[in-house]
């Protein structure tokens, strides 16, 4: 009799659990995987297309466009009509929207549909969720009305979000950035970008065309569509590849930092920035203080001998994630697929070559 097998999709999930957002039904914290509860009609014929994580609470958008949340919710994060705490992922309607992509601050989310439409919920208290300032805080998914034009890039950092919109504009809300802006700058403005409660524009990239921002707790990046990397915020661990303290405006980064190439994909964890090119290299630069630059600290100090400035600002290269196929950042720590040979030690045939590298650790 023939057989037929059946592809069934799994999360596992693990770490800080303080608030059930490992979806494991409990709040006890994990040290290893284990798989994470879902409802059962929900596993079949789906796959995942996005995991997402904010301060004390998870996001999982499926390949059909659905949402399923859980873990802290006090804000509504969740975007689930109540600020009640969720131990499993449950079924987040979004206004019957499909959600093509999902951001997560620290206790907010925004949510991008397939129309380019762009929904938030959870705090307010920094204008995080583009919709003014008499909203404290929402457990219903608001739309950011002010952004008339289609949506195709989203991120949120600590307390603030930044969107591309489909000409390739930047626009930035949330007031998280302001009093980093306005110790550097003293006694000259803040640019409004850094204080506004709606989305605003952000000033200087000239006449490129943005093509994905992400946001790091107190910074900002820009990839266009030229391969060319924009950074600004907060600068504290060298972030932003320079030794100023603080860039208010988009800042180019010079090509020649990274081998003269272009910049295919660039992810950001808090304090510290990852860029691959169009020859597959990976750069690091920022706050290493965790193993999160990947590189060993050595190597940093030569570099920072012969350069004369922070080590932290230069962008090195790790070798070893040469040609990863998809890199992410958490807080502190980041995940490469990298493709090997199947023959490689540790690896499984069956996976068709792709390996998880994990770089640096939480706190």
């Amino acid at each position: 009799m023939e057989t037929h097998s059946r592809l069934t999709f799994c999360l596992y999930s693990w770490g800080a659990n303080s608030y059930g957002q490992l979806g494991q039904s409990h709040v006890e914290d994990q040290c290893v995987p284990r798989l994470s509860v879902l409802p059962c009609s929900a596993l079949q014929g789906r796959t995942v297309r996005v995991v997402d994580g904010g301060g004390g609470h998870s996001v999982v958008l499926t390949e059909s466009g659905e949402v399923f949340v859980c873990g802290q919710n006090d804000r509504g994060q969740l975007g689930l009509g109540h600020s009640t705490n969720v131990l499993t992922l449950q079924l987040c309607p979004v206004l019957n929207h499909r959600v093509t992509n999902v951001a997560c601050g620290w206790d907010f989310t925004l949510f991008l549909t397939d129309s380019g439409q762009l929904f938030a919920c959870g705090s307010n208290a920094f204008g995080q969720l583009g919709v003014g300032q008499t909203v404290t805080h929402s457990s219903e998914l608001l739309a950011v009305e002010v952004l008339k034009e289609p949506i195709v890039s989203v991120a949120a950092g600590l307390r603030h979000s930044l969107a591309v919109s489909a000409s390739g504009s930047v626009y930035q809300w949330g007031t998280g950035l302001f009093n980093h802006a306005k110790r550097a700058l003293s006694p000259h403005p803040v640019p409004s970008h850094l204080n506004s409660k709606l989305p605003c524009p952000v000033p200087g990239l000239g006449h490129r065309k943005a093509q994905l921002v992400t946001a790091g707790s107190a910074h900002c990046v820009c990839l266009t569509e030229e391969g060319e990397l924009f950074l600004w915020g907060r600068n504290k661990h060298g972030q932003l590849a320079t030794a100023e303290p603080f860039l208010p405006s988009p800042t180019l980064l010079n090509r020649s930092l990274l081998k003269g190439e272009k910049v295919m994909g660039v992810c950001s964890g808090w304090t510290h920035v990852v860029a691959q090119t169009e020859r597959g290299r990976v750069f690091t630069w920022g706050r290493g203080d965790y193993g999160q630059l990947g590189r060993s600290a050595s190597v940093s100090e030569n570099a920072e001998m012969l350069m004369g400035i922070r080590k932290d600002c230069i962008p090195l290269e790790v070798t070893s994630l040469y040609g990863a196929t998809q890199i992410v950042c958490g807080s502190e720590h980041n995940l490469a697929i990298v493709a090997r040979f199947a023959h490689s030690q540790n690896i499984n045939p069956q996976l068709k070559t792709s390996a998880v590298k994990p770089v640096g650790k939480e706190r």
